[in-house]
């Protein structure tokens, strides 16, 4: 059994990672719905991977509330950026998913979509607001758009 069979998906349906900066993206001045990311990911196709990255100071209400919105969360002591960004380069090097979101404002995440790309995987990048967006991540990105 394949990676993309224990993952639910079928090879006819385009499937769709979304990969959200949690510190980056849930703030306040965002107002940033997590539903509408899951629905965002719905569109472009079979949502197969959705993970929200947080750092250890993340209360256990968001933590649940990801959960029941369907993401498998990932909390880190070091560096969120660096999980998801091995996270979601290497969904897209092994091909599990074919496109490939990252919701974020950072410009580290530039090298991930630019390898996702290379490989053949459809980049976007989602931004929560156009407060503080990092042009270098729109511009890596084949689509850019905004929550």
């Amino acid at each position: 059994m394949g990676l993309l069979d224990r993952l639910g998906g079928h090879a006819d349906v385009p499937g769709v990672g979304l990969f959200v900066d949690g510190p980056n993206v849930l703030r306040s001045e965002f107002d940033v719905d997590l539903d509408d990311i899951r629905a965002f990911g719905a569109k472009e196709g079979a949502v197969r991977l959705a993970r929200l990255y947080l750092d250890e100071n993340a209360p256990a209400s968001l933590v649940q509330a990801a959960e029941e919105r369907g993401f498998e969360v990932t909390v880190t002591s070091g560096d969120v950026d660096v999980r998801l960004a091995v996270d979601a380069t290497a969904a897209a090097v092994q091909r599990v998913v074919d496109t490939l979101v990252v919701v974020s404002r950072d410009s580290d995440f530039k090298p991930v979509l630019e390898r996702a790309a290379a490989r053949g995987v459809e980049t976007v990048a989602l931004a929560p607001g156009e407060y503080g967006r990092s042009d270098a991540l729109r511009n890596a990105a084949q689509r850019s758009l905004t929550l």
